[in-house]
């Protein structure tokens, strides 16, 4: 079953346009993803140009799994990656602790089946997906936090703190080495987890991966692998200071030429406000740069120099630039520059991403042609709700649709009232108020005829009368509430499943909730049964 996206709320236009509406955006991106007779010119395109650094990542990548025992099938798409004839179809994600929301696995899926499906058309190409480990991001506390429900079906958020203040500037969270709090997060997580029978193997499974001293994208990396490397997903780690040697003249450029790279940005995002929205604020340069730790942004000054935002650094430009020659592992992207990396290091001729990433993409657009790259299609990366059989029963029971849960709960609890009472409070007391109100306009049209000061009281008595009404209406509806306390109280837990926080599951719940109750071949379940090519939500019925 699958439903629109513009039946959920809080999805941006842009983002309902480029799925249903591609010519309302056409200027935004430069391909259209449904557009398949534009695929195979990009496979040529990108097979027939120079890539002098393809046999380098190849060898940083067979470097990066040199401590692991990777699959067969990963194994042969390594080694693919060094021929010509491979196409990547890239996907990515902050390194959130346990891997963080589902659509982490959504994607992976995406990027995985996607290239299952290109070969079977294409089979004169390769097709290799890339996880992307957004390990230069700074975000600490979208990283060290993730939901799950307990056994009263309560949403319960776990964070991971290193007992710093929220505000230090902690630099690349890839980098951050988880310390032994840690095991207060195993303790929280052992207590909110049901008791069943996959609890002690998943535990186990997650404390052999997540160890003090290992660092959030070591441990992230290795929970993918564990995961997807029977599929041959590749999972790359673009700190390794090799990679930021290979990208020094995407930076350099940056560098050199910001100017002219920030006022096209900003033109398009102004372009962008007109109509939908800009989802990424313009920097004056797409860099930054760490220093003691912190990753700071590198700003211009108006003498021509740079400077590290909210420091008292400067350099000039020679030194900026020699700077990156001599240590490019201290430079990292900012998110409208990371896409020109990933598409400068690999033949990316798909991006699979989110709602916000393509919305972002929208402004990435002119980069590309300064750097001389081919843009990508942007592929929507499926989007599902997973649907235990008691939650079926219980929507079924009370004959709502999955669309019911997507609304407000307040509203979802007067729909669930009006269809179990026989009597209905808002057809009563609205025909009330209309009786009421035609009854003291008919006053009020008389009473000041004989006396002008009749004609206030009048109006002051319907005041009240209006207020009594409310109360009662108000004091029926609770009532009712309680009388139907039992039901109300089921619905509101398949709602914390189906939509937690007022939010789509994929975003707010980790996959351990569902791996805890059916064993982590839930993901082999997920992948079998998600669809790659509706770009609709999916509701994925057990």
């Amino acid at each position: 079953m699958y439903i629109n996206f513009s039946d959920i709320p809080a999805h941006q236009n842009l983002f309902l346009d480029y799925l249903h509406e591609f010519e309302n955006v056409e200027r935004f991106y430069g391909k259209n993803f449904r557009a398949v007779e534009q695929y195979l010119p990009l496979f040529k395109k990108l097979s027939e140009r120079e890539r002098p650094h393809r046999e380098l990542v190849h060898e940083i990548i067979k470097s990066q799994y040199g401590t692991q025992s990777p699959s067969k099938k990963t194994l042969q798409n390594i080694e693919l990656l060094n021929s010509k004839k491979t196409i990547a179809v890239v996907t990515g994600q902050q390194l959130g602790i346990f891997g963080g929301p589902l659509y982490t696995i959504y994607k992976s899926i995406t990027a995985i089946k996607l290239c299952s499906y290109l070969k079977e058309i294409y089979d004169d190409y390769n097709f290799v997906p890339i996880f992307w480990l957004e390990g230069d991001d700074h975000d600490y506390d979208e990283a060290r936090n993730f939901s799950l429900l307990n056994n009263e079906n309560q949403i319960i958020n776990l964070k991971y703190d290193d007992g710093q203040p929220e505000d230090v500037n902690r630099g690349a969270i890839g980098l951050l080495k988880f310390d032994q709090n840690l095991e207060n997060v195993f303790t929280e997580l052992n207590g909110g987890l049901r008791q069943t029978e996959f609890k002690a193997p998943l535990l186990e499974l997650l404390n052999s991966i997540y160890q003090p001293g290992k660092t959030f994208l070591e441990s992230f990396r290795e929970l993918m692998i564990k995961l997807f490397d029977e599929y041959g997903l590749i999972v790359f780690n673009p700190i390794d200071h090799a990679v930021k040697k290979i990208l020094s003249p995407i930076f350099a450029k940056e560098i050199s030429e910001f100017g002219n790279h920030t006022g096209l940005l900003v033109e398009r995002s102004a372009e962008l406000e007109e109509v939908y929205h800009a989802q990424v604020k313009v920097k004056p340069i797409n860099l930054f740069y760490v220093e003691e730790k912190e990753r700071l942004s590198i700003e211009p000054t108006d003498t021509g120099e740079y400077r590290l935002k909210g420091k008292r650094k400067k350099f000039t430009q020679e030194e900026l630039l020699l700077q990156l020659e001599s240590s490019p592992e201290k430079f990292s992207p900012n998110v409208l520059l990371r896409p020109i990396c990933q598409d400068f290091l690999f033949p990316t001729a798909f991006y699979v991403g989110g709602p916000g990433e393509i919305s972002y993409f929208a402004q990435v657009s002119p980069l590309y042609k300064i750097y001389d790259l081919e843009e990508p299609f942007i592929y929507p990366r499926s989007s599902a709700t997973i649907v235990e059989k008691g939650v079926q029963a219980i929507l079924e029971k009370n004959n709502l649709q999955y669309v019911d849960i997507f609304t407000e709960e307040e509203a979802l609890i007067q729909k669930i009232v009006a269809a179990s009472s026989e009597i209905n409070l808002e057809t009563l007391f609205q025909n009330s108020f209309d009786e009421i109100n035609s009854s003291m306009n008919q006053l009020n049209q008389i009473l000041p005829l004989i006396d002008k000061t009749l004609g206030d009281l009048t109006q002051k008595s319907k005041q009240r009368i209006d207020e009594t009404l409310n109360y009662l209406k108000t004091k029926a509806l609770e009532s009712e509430k309680r009388k139907y306390d039992s039901t109300i109280r089921q619905v509101s837990k398949v709602r914390n499943v189906l939509f937690p926080n007022n939010n789509l599951q994929e975003r707010e719940l980790n996959w351990i909730y569902f791996a805890n109750k059916y064993g982590i071949d839930i993901i082999g379940w997920i992948f079998n049964e998600l669809a790659i090519n509706k770009f609709e939500h999916q509701i994925l019925e057990m």
